[in-house]
């Protein structure tokens, strides 16, 4: 049995929808741009975990949450916005790098799924 796809093609669909006679051109710039500036929000959680900066990365955690949502990435904006709330609400503390190595993986899953889409 396959493993659910990290992407639901669903969000996709209403993506390419809003510019459907552009051969994919706008759906295809909006996830570029997801996996240009998802690792640069995960680098800010990983430097605001270090220096304590719990604003920062609530920030970034709730960029990530946004992101992940708009382009159906159901898993990593579920993790992003556990690491958003347990910090807002717990400090950064309780915060392991293991939370943010999860987000790191399921980032990973889907760029692999983003990019066939954008290869296509």
């Amino acid at each position: 049995m396959s493993s659910p796809s990290p992407v639901d093609f669903e969000v996709i669909a209403n993506l390419r929808a809003l510019s459907p006679d552009d051969g994919d051109v706008f759906l295809k710039e909006i996830l570029n741009i997801f996996i240009d500036d998802t690792p640069l929000r995960i680098a800010e959680l990983h430097s605001s975990l270090v220096s304590g900066n719990s604003v920062n990365f609530v920030r970034a955690a709730h960029s990530i949450k946004g992101s992940s949502s708009n382009v159906g990435a159901s898993e990593l904006r579920a993790l992003a916005e556990h690491l958003e709330h347990h910090a807002r609400n717990k400090g950064l503390a309780e915060t392991e790098p293991q939370q943010i190595a999860e987000i790191e993986a399921a980032f990973a899953r889907v760029k692999t799924e983003l990019e066939k889409l954008i290869a296509s």
